[in-house]
């Protein structure tokens, strides 16, 4: 019996130790936009969504693309989740990542998804990667300054627990909140008719933009590093609305590829 309780404390350690590698909206993030999105889809669209995920939803499969990490067959994909573009610089300055980034995979499986030359699995594996890319372009920190890998190497503490930045993003903000996907989406879609167009009219490169100009106020946080209530006050009215417009250019960029 001191044998089992030993290596049950052993094992726990050992669990409790492992780095947190996080390095998208979370699960909560990720399906709130996915469900956004099925809200604005045309009814073509919404048809066409159906028959290439058969019984799965937007919300369902915007996280296949975190799950294929553990399988090492999809290690190329890896710098597809971000960008890096140091302060200063527009993305045509930047040295471009060996192997793609999350502008070139979007505008990729765009471009291979209207083809309509795809066998009907990389159909599918090609809207799950666009679902779970166009959330993450959406989170500041997916497009980098260069310095810290997108604030992972920037530690904190969070609620008194020890935390990084882009873990904070990701989904501790969101987390903290105690809602569920389907909560936090009808709460946050309320978008008028212009907001609506306006954000589906422009780019990828638009939305990257966005995201970088959010960069300082991300990094605004006291010199001790110490975030609780204050910052997760003024910065969730951001989070909502870059859910929000994830959801809604989602949809936009389906209705154009299957419209």
């Amino acid at each position: 019996m001191k044998k089992l309780v030993l290596l049950f404390a052993v094992f726990s350690l050992a669990f409790t130790s492992l780095p947190n590698t996080t390095a998208r909206w979370g699960q909560i993030g990720h399906r709130t936009t996915g469900l956004v999105a099925e809200q604005y889809l045309t009814n073509k669209a919404a048809k066409e969504v159906k028959r290439v995920l058969g019984h799965e939803s937007l919300a369902q499969v915007s996280t296949w693309m975190d799950e294929v990490r553990s399988d090492d067959n999809y290690d190329y994909m890896a710098p597809w989740h971000y960008v890096t573009i140091p302060e200063g610089k527009t993305y045509q300055e930047t040295e471009k990542a060996e192997g793609g980034d999350i502008l070139w995979a979007i505008d990729k499986v765009v471009a291979e998804l209207k083809s309509g030359d795809l066998s009907p699995e990389k159909e599918a594996e090609n809207l799950k990667i666009l679902v779970h890319l166009v959330g993450d372009i959406h989170q500041p920190l997916h497009v980098g300054n260069g310095t810290d890998r997108g604030g992972n190497d920037v530690k904190l503490q969070w609620f008194w627990d020890n935390s990084n930045l882009h873990r904070v993003w990701d989904s501790e903000i969101i987390d903290d909140k105690q809602l569920s996907f389907t909560e936090l989406a009808r709460f946050i879609n309320h978008p008028t008719e212009g907001e609506v167009k306006e954000w589906q009219s422009t780019s990828v490169l638009d939305w990257a933009y966005e995201s970088q100009a959010l960069l300082p106020q991300v990094y605004n946080m006291p010199e001790n590093k110490e975030l609780s209530y204050e910052y997760a006050f003024k910065n969730w009215d951001t989070v909502q609305r870059r859910l929000l417009k994830a959801g809604v250019r989602l949809a936009g960029l389906i209705n154009e590829i299957y419209g």
